[in-house]
């Protein structure tokens, strides 16, 4: 609760204006009642017109301020509640920017969505219903209690047991829906997870005729979903009944007993009116503080979630006098093991040691789940190591400021992302400072500048969200040219031109040795006939380094390889290449 309170920041007056506001509103209503009874007893029955004028008046007074304060009191409410829930999304956005990809492991996707949509917008209303209602109830019920009591301490007994009732009640209701709503709310991540799947997907839904399936699968998530949530609801029903109890039952004693008194003449008509008065407010108040406690169990789960992307600590931090220039694109991996939990005792990389010199092109090739890509995510310190140290230029990675490091080990990831906006928009994330001409230059030598000739736009042609509007060889070639506009002295291809014909990427290669001579280059690719030109290939098996030589020399000595580039060789090669 205090990491969501925190977030207040320039909305803290809003939240004390709204509470001041709210305690005057009450006082204001709370004195109406007394106001009423001095009408009745000292201007009615007396038949004094004049008192009735005069605290007639009195009350219209304290009406126009109680509506004043009310309406000021909800639009600063308001205000802080909405920024509070602004200030919690950019605090959790910001937290995430700062994830490792250890971090971001831990939470799905959809479960971040739903944290940042329903759990605050959740949080939001509880937190506008606390400073209004859970201030303006409390006060009430203290109020009207102590009027109460004023007026006939023998009858103000009876709410002590109504009160007690109701706090049976509503905190029976209260510990068992907060669990039912915790299962509500992870639903409601698989339920964003179904929806997510599905869009991204849809061109895969279609080709297989799949929808039935989705919407078998849709529909199973929102079941279950609806009969968490009228369980909730059910349980939450019960408020309603137990507040009705409560109220005939102080009306039926407070009538009964009050006739009484009346006709003992220890009570007046006047005093029995304000305690009519009194006990609605009473009751009602707490009708409020029920809904309070029904609205603070559904966010409290909401509260939790929150909680928990806020207080997560980046895994990968700077040092405290980083290393703020990278020497070369030299990398020496030193009897490296690395697990992406912490500790399994499943390695995805066992002992590797490797030493790169700078400028050199290096080839990665292996099975499917070899280790290729954790290999080269530790280049760039996407992950730490478990044991041993990566380093570049001649010092540990872990010794460098995270951002400088990353600027020098440009990465084209296996999945290639674009971002909505024109080429150039994309390309400059590279860098935002490049020329119309660098731009060009870059896309030169990831020959993507062929296609975007053609565009009716060039270089100033919108990209959809995702690329959607490219295939998959264009925006990967787009991808690289983003990377060569760091100018990295390290660059790492992860199976990065697996949709571009072998001629271009044999073009892309030869662009590279042309343009880039002095950056070490690491290749990762499936195909032998994209590494075979390197300087080395390394050979992964099972996270372990099985070879590391020339083309030539892995021919001739490695079965893995053999394997590979006879399997290739043999086949019926890529589509413009014969076997």
């Amino acid at each position: 609760m205090r990491k969501i309170l925190q977030q207040l920041k320039q909305y803290k007056r809003e939240t004390f204006l709204c509470i001041g506001l709210t305690a005057l509103e009450v006082v204001m209503e709370i004195l109406m009642p007394f106001v009423t009874a001095i009408i009745i007893d000292k201007g009615l029955q007396a038949g004094n017109l004049s008192a009735v004028y005069r605290f007639g008046a009195l009350i219209v007074v304290m009406s126009f301020l109680s509506l004043t304060f009310g309406a000021l009191a909800g639009k600063n409410a308001a205000g802080a509640a909405a920024g509070l829930s602004a200030n919690l999304r950019e605090a959790i956005y910001s937290n995430i920017q700062t994830f490792s990809f250890s971090n971001i492991d831990k939470f799905s996707v959809p479960g971040l969505v739903t944290r940042m949509t329903t759990d605050i917008t959740n949080v939001q209303n509880a937190f506008m219903m606390s400073i209004r209602v859970a201030v303006r109830s409390p006060l009430t019920l203290i109020f009207s209690f102590i009027m109460c009591m004023i007026i006939s301490p023998h009858l103000s007994a009876m709410f002590l047991i109504a009160i007690a009732f109701l706090i049976v009640v509503i905190g029976t209701i209260m510990v068992v829906t907060l669990k039912i709503f915790s299962q509500v709310f992870r639903r409601y991540d698989d339920l964003n997870a179904s929806v997510q799947e599905n869009v991204s997907a849809i061109r895969v839904v279609k080709a297989f005729v799949r929808e039935d399936y989705e919407n078998v699968k849709f529909s199973k998530a929102s079941k279950m979903l609806y009969d968490l949530s009228v369980k909730a609801e059910g349980l939450l029903a019960f408020n309603s009944p137990a507040m009705m109890i409560a109220v005939y039952f102080c009306i039926i004693s407070v009538s009964w007993f009050g006739a009484q008194f009346i006709v003992g003449g220890s009570m007046t008509t006047g005093d029995l009116t304000s305690l009519f008065s009194y006990i609605m407010s009473l009751l009602m108040s707490l009708m409020m503080l029920s809904m309070v406690v029904v609205m603070i169990s559904m966010s409290l789960a909401s509260i939790r979630r929150i909680s928990e992307v806020l207080s997560e600590t980046p895994d990968l931090t700077d040092p405290e006098n980083p290393v703020t220039e990278v020497a070369n694109g030299q990398i020496d991996f030193n009897h490296v093991n690395f697990s992406y939990k912490h500790g399994s005792g499943k390695n995805a990389l066992s002992d590797i040691d490797l030493h790169i010199k700078s400028g050199e092109t290096i080839g990665v090739i292996g099975g499917t789940g070899s280790g290729k890509s954790s290999l080269v995510n530790l280049i760039c310190r996407l992950y730490d190591v478990d044991d041993g140290s990566v380093c570049v230029g001649g010092v540990d990675v872990r010794k460098y400021d995270t951002e400088v490091l990353r600027n020098q080990v440009s990465v084209v990831l296996q999945k290639n992302t674009l971002f909505s906006g024109s080429i150039l928009d994309n390309l400059r994330w590279g860098n935002p400072d490049a020329t119309d001409e660098e731009c060009i230059e870059a896309c030169k030598a990831a020959c993507a500048d062929e296609f975007i000739d053609r565009m009716p736009n060039g270089y100033n042609t919108k990209i959809e969200r995702g690329g959607a509007n490219v295939s998959g060889g264009q925006k990967q070639r787009l991808c690289i040219a983003r990377a060569l506009l760091k100018k990295p002295k390290v660059l790492i291809l992860d199976d990065s031109t697996s949709a571009v014909d072998t001629a271009t990427d044999a073009s892309i290669r030869a662009a590279f040795a042309k343009e880039i001579p002095g950056t070490t280059k690491i290749i990762i690719a499936q195909r032998v006939s994209s590494v075979e030109s390197a300087d080395r290939i390394l050979v992964l098996d099972e996270g372990k380094v099985n070879a590391f030589d020339t083309h030539e020399n892995l021919l001739k000595n490695n079965t893995i390889y053999q394997e590979i580039y006879n399997s290739q060789l043999e086949g019926s090669g890529d589509f413009d290449q014969p076997s």
